[in-house]
């Protein structure tokens, strides 16, 4: 970790991963279906990417877009996944599973969480130092890391150096400042992207491949370099 702090950059597409590096990430989460909050990408991404960057390559398991309550059959998916990314190379899992009252299923969680929707934070912190975790990734339970910085910050401060609390989710250049000096934060995590055109001439209008709201075909979300690089900047002159 250079210069007291840590970028995570979440990513879909070895475009994406390559363009974090270049801008300085430490670190990528790799995922399928970023528009979802992050689904479990292919193994064939996930060995293409590692063999295009150097950062480690932390892979997200979920088999599904929605809650964190998962039948005995997506367990089985997933477990199924766990085996196969550590044998790709992947570098760390990101996961969290709950229960049907928003508690941490203890039994299934042995990587990094995703914490934003358990009942009592405060109280599901404990739980994952108790389990050995070494850090956890939040939004302080809100729609972004700045309107939950308050609760971030709580976290931060039980956790005593514990387990890293790692602010993400809505982190921009208009905000990092703000978020990581307001959180005491050493690591954070963001996507950085910026919309490009596709490189499709022909374009057939009427057809979709996917519900309508879905994002159009013909504009393609990717990592920006350029991005990274500034948020990069902003965290050093912080941390």
């Amino acid at each position: 970790m250079d210069d007291g702090f840590l970028m995570e950059v979440c990513v879909d597409s070895v475009e994406s991963a390559v363009n974090a590096e270049r801008g300085g990430a430490g670190r990528i989460e790799l995922c399928a279906g970023l528009v979802e909050g992050g689904t479990t990408p292919s193994m064939g991404l996930l060995q293409v990417v590692k063999q295009c960057v150097r950062v480690p390559v932390f892979v997200m398991i979920r088999p599904r877009g929605g809650d964190f309550l998962y039948s005995d059959r997506e367990v089985e998916v997933m477990k199924a996944d766990i085996r196969l990314a550590k044998l790709h190379g992947a570098d760390g899992l990101v996961f969290g599973a709950l229960t049907e009252d928003g508690r941490i299923d203890t039994e299934l969680c042995t990587a990094l969480l995703a914490f934003d929707m358990v009942h009592d934070p405060l109280v599901a912190l404990e739980t994952l130092i108790s389990l050995g975790f070494e850090r956890v990734l939040t939004s302080g339970c809100d729609s972004s890391a700045l309107e939950g910085l308050s609760l971030i910050k709580r976290l931060a401060e039980q956790a005593k150096g514990r387990i890293v609390v790692v602010p993400g989710g809505g982190i921009t250049e208009r905000n990092l400042q703000r978020i990581l000096e307001g959180s005491t934060a050493s690591e954070f995590h963001c996507s950085a992207r910026s919309a490009r055109d596709s490189g499709m001439k022909f374009r057939n209008p009427n057809v979709t491949m996917g519900a309508s709201f879905s994002a159009p075909e013909y504009s393609i979300k990717v990592a920006d370099v350029a991005k990274v690089r500034t948020l990069n900047a902003i965290a050093k002159n912080i941390l």
